[in-house]
């Protein structure tokens, strides 16, 4: 369907229509509607499967894995969670308002929101966030991306028929249709995608002053840091499931692994092996293995890898009819040289030696370039890990781990800087759909006189000054 202008504004005026029914605000409602989205995902399990193995080549269980199953557990969250999180919290006034003993926060949603979602997890960076903006009792339109034009086709069928328009609904088409629903006045925009893309999404934003999360990718790359003492075989295992996980097209993948020089060939060994025990020695003709998700993304990615192809030690070719390019190992590469100072987003994976007794200065590159929305540490000395964790700029990570602090209930999950801005999951996505509203309930009785003119008489300041307790 192609749309203009006017059927979008039509589309957000009748769900603005909708929302000044009140429909959204009761959580029992809300609870109901979260019900039949999760139990409507379940159902459409084998076809959401289908349709990012075509787009995507993701196998079935990468699929449930990744987009499908994380979407049931988040709103089996919310459902457990809800009641609690939507209840208003009461407050002691305080003697400075006295009479007053009573004031309460209410979390109030903010209205008609805007959902642009992504291609690379088209089901969970959509269905996900849907939950989310339910979860705080909104209204959603969605912007769907056009790469993964199956996903789309698919989630506009099943959000029509769960949800009336005027409540959800999937707009579909390409940057213009998504520039189109840029200016309309939205009460609340959610953005994941690249920092490029959030930079104007903003800036329409502001135009009606609408509040904004962004979810951004590492505009400078994630790095991974293994020193020597770390174990060899157990980072090399994890890191290269990670960077075969959908064919490297994930915001928080490494973008760059920064290795100890005294165990960087033992590590680019065990590096190697384990690429070849999980996905095969040709991983472009693995038809498990991710494919890239266009043309214009496999060129980028191959012509990445023929500038390098003196320093390719692993890898390096790729099957163009089917779009997947096998993981390339590029080393050694110097921190500042061109590949380690953009987000990849592909299987490519450049090899940063340094000594282990300089780690400082590969932390001071990391911090003088834009925040990253992910790091990880591979080491024994956990204390170290821990200081670094607790005192660089970055959206979340792990030690001795990848990628899974996105899976742990109850904690947020968002980037800083040009990494994004705001964090959802969980209670944190209902946050980030709501508005927190403080309402002080006065007296009509024993009000006093203290904060009213005249203001002649001095004598009564220490008795002002009480109130400060």
């Amino acid at each position: 369907m192609s749309y203009t202008v006017s059927d979008i504004k039509a589309i957000v005026d009748g769900q603005r229509k909708f929302f000044r029914t009140g429909a959204t605000l009761d959580v029992k409602w809300r609870l109901n509607q979260l019900r039949r989205l999760r139990d409507a995902v379940i159902a459409h399990e084998n076809e959401f499967e289908e349709a990012l193995h075509r787009d995507l080549g993701r196998s079935a269980i990468e699929g449930y894995l990744c987009d499908i199953g994380p979407v049931i557990v988040e709103i089996n969250e919310m459902l457990r969670g809800l009641r609690r999180w939507a209840r208003p919290e009461k407050h002691f006034s305080g003697l400075m308002c006295f009479p007053s003993l009573i004031t309460k926060v209410y979390k109030m949603p903010y209205g008609v929101t805007l959902v642009i979602s992504p291609f690379n997890f088209p089901i969970l960076l959509t269905l996900g966030v849907v939950a989310a903006s339910i979860c705080g009792g909104n209204t959603v339109v969605i912007k769907a991306s056009a790469k993964s034009s199956r996903c789309t086709e698919v989630m506009k069928k099943f959000v029509a028929e769960i949800f009336p328009p005027q409540y959800v609904t999937l707009i579909d088409g390409g940057h213009d249709v998504a520039d189109m629903c840029l200016e309309q006045r939205w009460d609340k925009i959610f953005y994941t995608g690249s920092p490029k893309v959030g930079r104007h999404v903003l800036s329409k934003a502001a135009e009606n002053l609408t509040p904004v999360t962004l979810e951004l990718g590492g505009e400078t790359g994630n790095w991974c840091i293994v020193r020597k003492d770390a174990d060899i075989k157990d980072a090399a295992r994890k890191i290269a499931f990670f960077k075969l996980c959908n064919a490297g097209q994930i915001c928080i993948n490494i973008n760059q692994v920064a290795v100890a020089q005294e165990i960087a060939d033992d590590f680019i060994e065990a590096l190697k092996e384990e690429f070849v025990r999980q996905i095969g020695k040709n991983a472009q003709d693995n038809p498990e293995y991710p494919k890239l998700i266009t043309a214009q993304a496999y060129e980028k990615c191959a012509s990445m890898a023929d500038e390098y192809r003196s320093r390719i030690v692993f890898g390096g070719e790729g099957n163009a009819s089917a779009l997947r390019y096998a993981p390339t190992v590029i080393y050694p590469v110097g921190a500042n040289e061109d590949i380690v100072r953009k987000e990849l987003f592909c299987p490519l994976l450049p090899v940063v030696p340094f000594k282990d007794k300089d780690i400082d200065e590969i932390l001071d590159i990391i911090e003088d370039r834009e925040h990253p929305l992910a790091l990880y540490l591979f080491t024994k000395n956990i204390r170290w890990a821990e200081k670094v964790m607790s005192s660089l700029q970055y959206g979340g990570g792990c030690i001795n781990e990848v990628c899974v602090h996105l899976m742990v209930k109850g904690v947020p999950f968002g980037g800083v800087g040009h990494s994004g801005m705001g964090a959802y999951h969980g209670v944190w996505g209902f946050r980030e759909f709501t508005h927190a509203s403080t309402v002080l309930k006065g007296s009509t009785r024993m009000n006093l006189s203290l904060r009213e003119h005249p203001y002649k008489d001095r004598k009564i300041l220490p008795l002002l000054r009480l109130l400060e307790r």
